[in-house]
Order: structure tokens, then C-alpha cells, then sequence
């Protein structure tokens, strides 16, 4: 071998190097390098989009880099989910969901553009309890009593949701079928807008998160009748239980969690794990979720392979088309 060949090797070994792919360790200590993009699939103000930028506001002191809401509302939360799974596998574009786009639209739609198994949970931002709210000029003080109302006129109330597949559409199909009602389904682009529409009064009825009923319940503009868990809420304790008004074994818990795509290196999903979770138990966003009675399972996978398993089953037990 001559020295200018072993140069030659030198340079190329050194190119090579530089090439590589950096070690598992080094993407935790460079992440984030930019800021971190929360993809949400529904307009502003709703429960997605309210949690999504209550904890943005926690991480971003935790990890150095700002972490901005992107609203991307339409088909059902579908396409946040497809732009997450499209976004480079780096951890700086991440999905907050219920469960329209990841457990329920895969047994509504018959083609979806992307696989919901290439998302990953990161951590649930909260899961409890949905309120049932009726616009005032509904005639029913309780939950026996607009059965009776929807049951003297089927197909009549309507009812709003964020979305084919979101929670307040898959909770009130499970109430009208345990109840025996029927009542008309008006899907928005968000639980927000839909509940623009109840107070105006062009629609009846809605199964929301507190957090967007509460405010208008206590200005007078929406009527409260119960809340979908199978216990009282603590932060509500004056109001009663669907299964306690008359639908025996009625329980509905809405959930919404982080998710980054599968591809994203362990180690950014480490750091990202342990931030929301640390965000989770700061003062203002532990006491907003208690305010909304809402709390995070310990098994987060199994939790959310278990959900697609119920919704799925509800969709096909109910007929819910997309």
C-alpha cells in the first residue's frame, strides 16, 4: 500500500463517519432542536385542543423549545392522524387525539390513508367524564324525561359531536341504544363549534367534556343533566349519573392522549414520556384536570388496544356508519 492510498482510506473512513447515523443517546441530547409541532384534529375549543394547549405550556419550559398547536379539523380527526404518520419520525410532530382517528375511524371506514398502528401513545393528557347538556328550550329536567321526550318524537332531537367516530358521537349512540331512542346525529369539525350551534339552538342535545359545558351551564346558556361515569364526579357532586337516572349500567369515559409516530428513536420517546408526565402533575394542569374529573390509566397501550376492541364492537352492535 502507498501513503497516498492510505490517505485516500483515511478520507473515506472519516466520510463515512460523518455519515453515520448518530448514536440511540445522542438524539436525546439534540431533541428538541426545533419547535415541536401538536397536531390537533378538530377547531379551537374543544377538549383536544384545550388539553393539547394547556400541557404546551408546561413542556416547553421542560425541553427548551416552544411546542405549538396546529388545528387541522375535518374527517373525523383523520387528517392530523395521517399528516402525524406522513411527519418525519423525529419527535418534532406529534398527535393529540380521542378516539375518532385512532380506535373508532379504523372499524368506520372501509380505506383510511394511513395505518393508526404507526402511532405510538406517549402519555393520556386525561380520560373521565363526559356531561349530557340540553339547550334550556328543551323540555326535560332529567335524564327519564327527555327519553320520554326523543321517545314521543324519533329522529327529532338532534343531537352535535365533533366528528363521526369522536367520543360525543360514540357516547351518545351507546345512550340511545341502551335507552331505546333514536335521535338525529349533526357532526362538526369539533366539539367547540357543535356546542356554538347547541346554545343558538338549532341543536338539543350534546354529550361534551366539562370543560366545554360548564361554562355555559353556569351563564344559563345550557341546561346540565347528568355525567357518563359510573360514580359521581367529585368536582360535581350535586349531579347525578346517566345509570343513576334510569339507564343501569351506563358508563362513557372520553380520553384524549399524545401520540408520535412508531419510528421516532426510543430515546426521544423517553424524553417525551417523561415530560408529559411531569408536566401532567404541575399545579395548573393537575388542577384543570381535577377540575374536569379527569385522571390517566396506568397500562397506556393495553388501555388503548382495549378501546379499539369496545368501539369497535359498539360501531358494529349500533350500525354507526362514518
Amino acid at each position: 500500500m502507498t501513503p497516498s492510498w492510505n490517505r485516500r482510506q483515511a478520507l473515506a473512513a472519516l466520510g463515512a463517519l460523518a455519515a453515520a447515523p448518530l448514536p440511540l443517546a445522542a438524539y436525546a441530547q439534540a431533541y428538541p432542536s426545533r419547535a415541536v409541532k401538536l397536531l390537533v384534529g378538530a377547531a379551537p375549543g374543544g377538549p383536544s385542543d384545550f388539553l393539547a394547549r394547556l400541557y404546551s405550556e408546561a413542556l416547553g419550559p421542560q425541553l427548551g423549545q416552544s411546542f405549538v398547536v396546529d388545528n387541522k379539523p375535518g374527517a373525523s380527526g383523520t387528517l392530523a392522524a395521517d399528516a402525524a404518520v406522513k411527519a418525519a419520525p423525529d419527535g418534532h410532530t406529534l398527535l393529540i387525539s380521542g378516539p375518532a382517528a385512532i380506535t373508532a375511524a379504523p372499524h368506520l371506514f372501509a380505506k383510511l390513508p394511513y395505518d393508526a398502528q404507526d402511532l405510538q401513545p406517549l402519555s393520556m393528557l386525561g380520560a373521565g367524564s363526559f356531561a349530557l347538556v340540553l339547550h334550556p328550550s328543551v323540555a326535560a329536567k332529567n335524564v327519564q324525561e327527555l327519553i320520554a321526550l326523543a321517545k314521543a318524537k324519533p329522529g327529532t332531537l338532534a343531537f352535535g359531536s365533533g366528528g363521526n367516530g369522536s367520543s360525543g358521537h360514540l357516547c351518545t349512540e351507546m345512550f340511545c341504544a341502551m335507552a331505546g331512542v333514536k335521535m338525529l346525529h349533526a357532526p362538526y369539525k369539533g366539539d367547540g363549534l357543535a356546542v356554538n350551534d347547541l346554545i343558538a339552538g338549532q341543536l338539543q342535545v350534546m354529550f361534551t367534556a366539562p370543560n366545554v359545558a360548564l361554562p355555559q351551564v353556569k351563564g344559563g346558556r345550557l341546561r346540565l343533566l347528568a355525567v357518563t361515569t359510573r360514580e359521581r364526579v367529585p368536582s360535581m357532586p350535586d349531579v347525578p349519573t346517566v345509570a343513576e337516572q334510569g339507564v343501569p349500567d351506563f358508563e362513557y369515559l372520553g380520553w384524549i392522549i399524545a401520540f408520535a409516530h412508531k419510528g421516532v428513536p426510543r430515546p426521544v420517546v423517553d424524553a417525551l414520556v417523561a415530560a408529559w408526565g411531569k408536566s401532567r402533575v404541575t399545579p395548573q394542569v393537575r388542577g384543570k384536570l381535577e377540575e374536569m374529573a379527569m385522571a390517566a390509566p396506568d397500562r397506556l397501550a393495553q388501555f388503548v388496544r382495549a378501546e379499539s376492541q369496545r368501539l369497535g364492537k359498539l360501531i358494529r352492535d349500533t350500525g354507526i356508519t362514518a
